[in-house]
């Protein structure tokens, strides 16, 4: 399946919720936050949210100690 992350086009498997996608990126599912086709998706449903054909995620990290450029 196709979507883009960050501007970029990527190939992911069938059937990937958002926490799989950020675990194959290995990112922390605490420490970011994640915008699925304009909307900012909540933590909780990180697990229930499952990504289709074309979606474009944006991908934001929480830094401590500074401002992150992302936020």
């Amino acid at each position: 399946m196709h979507i883009q992350v960050n501007g970029e086009p990527r190939q992911v498997r069938e059937e990937i919720n958002v926490t799989g996608l950020l675990q194959d990126l290995q990112l922390n599912v605490e420490r970011v936050a994640v915008e699925i086709n304009l909307e900012i998706l909540d933590q909780r449903d990180f697990d229930a949210r499952m990504l289709q054909e074309g979606d474009r995620i944006e991908i934001m990290s929480f830094i401590g100690g500074g401002t992150s450029p992302y936020l």
